[in-house]
């Protein structure tokens, strides 16, 4: 049985290199940020340049650092400085803003310095200073300083343990924010009464502010409950770091005030500008499909889900396409945009895209003139350096040739090393941006 051609694999890559550019967040940044003179244009709003003493840069994220640099060639000799967290590896060169390389998804001893000196810049901001806040995906990450006696390893626990959870995005960036100095709004009350504008770049599916990097500079719309609630559905709540519960704890019985909420005099200076988002990205790689061809529809940026289950979901999808051409004739294209999660039971290496990636080419064993890409936007899915993998009827049977049982490394979350070993894995590279994931479903004829 035949699998990808050349041709195939290289429109499956053109279509994704499209998506990619399409959410460039130096480009985004230019799109939404333009100095007329002494005017700044950000979105719909102006600001009177001349009316501020300084201007500085704050934020964290993977694309902060491209957006840095755009951020910095607008503003010029205005600028006075900044400080931004970006993950290792994604740093660019910078004149104004300092970047900081730090760890993600587990947070490092870096990214805490670099928070506490993000903190102190927004501190000292008065009422005519005019903050900038870069944010990206990572960010939460990237962007830690935890409260009370909660020390780095309390934090680095916590994060291990959601991230095997199970839990979405969401659930895990409610838990962080009741135990930061700077998410949920913590960052834009250190910033009052500065102007503070946020630049965001979405990593969160339907693009709730409050979620993006745990939404340092918006309201709050969860509370301590919420966040010791979602400990007790996935059964932490024994084994949370002590200091993390005592924080809950406080919270739970009001000796200490819950996160900012809507209302709250400290946004009444606060705007934030939504960038650049996964719909951007999916409704690009369906121009660049049906320019190539490809009859192609974009299906929702709403994927959530298992990983696994989700993968079985796709591929029925792409069997649907070659066997009764619904909903579209080959050669078809179907994207999808969202971001799904994995519950880690065992040891191995991967990401959600890889273990979609593996789980979906099972489900396709035997089928040809269909595949499945399964990508992480960022380029780097999971803690791996893969940006996930390519899926079609030929993976499980070059893994028999090679002798290996797909179920067993499914089970020990080990979609790294079955994708590197079947040629199915795929590696772009850090992109420099993240919005999401990609799954793009085809059907060649």
């Amino acid at each position: 049985m035949a699998g990808i051609t050349a041709r195939q694999r290289e429109d499956m890559m053109s279509v994704l290199t499209a998506a990619l550019k399409a959410v460039d967040p130096a480009q985004a940044v230019r799109n939404c940020v333009r100095c007329d003179g002494s005017r700044l244009l950000v979105g719909e709003s102006s600001y009177d340049l001349d009316s501020y003493r300084r201007i500085l840069v704050v934020g964290a994220g993977k694309a902060s650092g491209p957006m840095a640099q755009a951020l910095e060639d607008i503003l010029g000799d205005r600028l006075a400085g900044g400080v931004v967290n970006v993950k290792e590896g994604y740093a660019v060169p910078t004149q104004r803003i300092e970047l900081i390389e730090a760890a993600h998804p587990v947070p490092d001893e870096s990214g805490v310095r670099g928070t506490e000196r993000i903190l102190q810049l927004a501190e000292a901001a008065g009422a005519d200073d005019l903050v900038f806040c870069l944010i990206s995906g990572g960010g939460s990450a990237l962007m830690e300083l935890p409260v009370g006696d909660i020390s780095l390893n309390d934090l680095q626990q916590l994060t291990d343990l959601l991230l095997r959870s199970g839990a979405t995005i969401n659930e895990v960036n409610t838990i962080r924010k009741h135990i930061s100095q700077v998410k949920g709004g913590g960052l834009a009350r250190a910033a009052a009464p500065a102007t503070l504008i946020a630049l965001i770049l979405s990593d969160v599916v339907g693009n709730p502010l409050d979620f993006i990097a745990s939404g340092p500079t918006v309201p709050d719309t969860t509370t301590f409950q919420d966040a010791w609630d979602l400990l007790s559905k996935y059964r932490l709540q024994d084994a949370i770091p002590q200091t993390v519960r005592a924080q809950l704890e406080r919270g739970l019985s009001h000796e200490i005030p819950d996160t900012p909420k809507e209302g709250d005099p400290i946004f009444a200076r606060t705007a934030s500008v939504l960038v650049g988002s996964n719909e951007i990205a999916a409704r690009a790689a369906l121009d660049a499909a049906t320019q190539l061809g490809y009859n192609s529809l974009l299906v929702t940026t709403w994927v959530e889900g298992e990983a696994r289950e989700v993968a079985k979901v796709m591929a029925g999808v792409a069997k649907g396409l070659i066997r009764h051409h619904s909903p579209l004739s080959p050669p078809a294209c179907l994207i999808f945009g969202g971001e799904t999660t994995v519950t880690v039971r065992g040891e191995g290496k991967g990401g959600r895209n890889q273990e979609m990636a593996l789980a979906a080419a099972l489900a396709l064993d035997g089928w040809e003139n269909v595949a499945v890409m399964a990508v992480g936007t960022d380029g780097t899915d999971g803690p791996t350096d893969a940006a996930g993998g390519i899926a079609d009827g030929t993976v499980h049977a070059r893994a028999r040739v090679l002798d290996l049982d797909p179920l067993v490394y499914l089970d020990n979350n080990d979609s790294y090393h079955f994708l590197q070993q079947t040629d199915a894995l795929l590696v772009t590279g850090p992109t420099n941006t993240n919005v999401n994931d990609l799954i793009l479903v085809y059907a060649f004829q």
